[in-house]
């Protein structure tokens, strides 16, 4: 039979009241009752039910985290962030994830109504920005790696103008004027952000940009593969390239290398994100690398505060990222530049 409360009661030889105590508020118990209790809940392998508790203090102990595409390797380390924090202050995680689907990423969200969810960490910002704001202001939301500019709702992410700049940048430093940029979907915001950072560096520099060197790609590396051959057959093709991530950028390095040239010998190559893969393709990939883990772990931390009634002082956090040089453009491998951020975590 299934155990009830009174039965780990009458083991423990305690009230009823206490053993609820101890599994909610365990620091209004003395540590002795607390063993006590928490060794016939094991014995009796009492489970609480979860149902009444959640009828009762109107929580359900669960947060829902929306992502756009699981595949993605990305998102892991982000993930893994999230769960080890939320486990840690007593959170279950409930995962959506959309498949770039807007649609998808609002019947996700319709959970919260349904309140099947305490708060929702968004890892995608495609749905509609007054839409975002509304759910915002009715239950603790916040934004990690996607952000909407000009929105009053917590976001953890890089700077990711910053980053593409950069990176840009380093081309240029080593001596490239003809610097190609293959962009992400331009409906996403990353994706126009790292398309205004290059811009920014080649205008910095007066570098004049090509038209035909911006393509658009859309996360696969089929799709990169096939904007680089589009790169490399025009007149005049470009001697670099900035790949809007890494698993992009190894569709353009084979593409390079099936087009019987070589990188970086003939075509730099470079991207952002820094996932485990760049350093073990060959060329290893010079990137940019974000702190995936930490921007998990800060967005549950920053929602765990939120679903506790409390009033954020900074809602933008902005994340330190390191340029990492690799092969891939020429430059001896694993020389770290870090941005001129100071400390791991910019406040805005």
């Amino acid at each position: 039979m299934t155990a009830k409360m009174s039965d780990v009661a009458k083991l423990a030889n305690v009230a009823p009241a206490t053993v609820s105590r101890v599994l909610s508020q365990p620091h209004l118990v003395s540590k002795e009752t607390q063993e006590k209790v928490l060794k016939a809940v094991k014995e009796l392998n009492y489970q609480p039910h979860m149902i009444a508790r959640q009828f009762r203090k109107k929580e359900t102990k669960t947060i829902l985290v929306v992502v756009p595409d699981i595949t993605r390797p990305f998102f892991s380390q982000v993930l893994k962030g999230i769960q080890h924090t939320a486990i840690k202050n007593g959170y279950r995680v409930i995962l959506g994830d959309t498949e770039n689907n807007i649609e998808r990423e609002g019947e996700f969200v319709d959970l919260l109504f349904q309140r099947q969810a305490d708060g929702m960490i968004l890892l995608t910002a495609r749905m509609d920005k007054d839409r975002i704001e509304q759910i915002s202001r009715q239950f603790p939301t916040v934004l990690a790696c996607e952000y909407f500019d000009g929105l009053d709702i917590s976001t953890v992410s890089i700077d990711n103008t910053s980053a593409a700049r950069k990176i840009t940048e380093h081309l240029i430093n080593i001596g490239h004027t003809k610097i190609a940029h293959i962009t992400g979907p331009m409906n996403v915001v990353l994706s126009r952000d790292r398309l205004k950072g290059y811009r920014q560096a080649m205008d910095i520099h007066d570098l004049p940009i090509d038209p035909a060197y911006i393509q658009e790609g859309d996360l696969s590396l089929e799709f990169s593969y096939d904007q680089m051959i589009n790169l490399l057959s025009l007149e005049s093709p470009p001697t670099a390239v900035f790949v809007y991530n890494d698993e992009m950028a190894i569709g353009a390095i084979k593409a390079i290398k099936d087009n019987g040239l070589k990188v970086p010998e003939d075509v730099a190559v470079v991207g952002i994100d820094n996932l485990e893969i760049s350093s073990i393709v060959e060329p290893h990939i010079t990137t940019i690398d974000q702190p995936k883990y930490a921007i998990g772990r800060k967005a549950m931390e920053l929602l765990v505060q939120l679903m506790n009634g409390i009033k954020l002082k900074n809602k933008k956090i902005v994340f330190r990222d390191e340029l990492i040089i690799r092969e891939s453009c020429g430059s001896k491998p694993m020389i770290r530049t870090f941005s001129q951020q100071v400390g791991p975590v910019i406040e805005k």
